[in-house]
């Protein structure tokens, strides 16, 4: 073989490793890749079923219950276009409470139902996620400020500025 030849399949060898090295890591990256919906979007989409996900909005008035077990709670996430029913096990953040923002992060089931596997709530509008506020002023449901529209101030709740 000459010295051409063994160059030539050193180089062969080194691309096809970096090649798989490079298919590995994003393999890794797509096992971990969380996209971010609203329901809109997510609606308009047709995300995957068992693909994990993200959903933010306001957690829509009067939809909020609790199963019997203590542990289960059932509450539905809207842009103001559309809404998603949202299935959760555990305990919710002491801020989640209905007309406020949150993000549940979860599967959406093959029934149309979103199982969430954790749920954050909206501090004030500094701590709410881009994407969240983006699909909330494209709805108009958002006014400068940090209060949404059709949300209620807590009472004795003052203003932090």
């Amino acid at each position: 073989m000459t010295r051409k030849q063994q160059r030539l399949g050193l180089l062969t060898i080194g691309m096809a490793a970096l090649g798989g090295a490079t298919a590995l890591v994003l393999s890794a990256f797509n096992d971990n890749l969380v996209f971010f919906y609203s329901p809109s979007e997510l609606k308009a989409k047709h995300a995957a079923v068992d693909r994990r996900v993200r959903i933010g909005g306001l957690v829509e008035a009067k939809s909020v219950s609790r199963a019997p077990d203590g542990h289960t709670v059932s509450f539905r996430i809207t842009d103001g276009k559309a809404d998603v029913p949202v299935v959760y096990q555990g305990l919710l953040p002491d801020l989640f409470r209905e007309g406020q923002g949150a993000v549940a992060e979860g599967k959406l089931r093959t029934d149309g139902v979103f199982s969430a596997s954790s749920v954050l709530a909206k501090h004030d509008e500094n701590y709410m996620p881009r994407e969240v506020v983006d699909a909330l002023k494209k709805s108009g449901h958002w006014q400068e400020g940090g209060a949404t529209a059709g949300a209620a101030a807590a009472p004795g709740a003052t203003p932090t500025r």
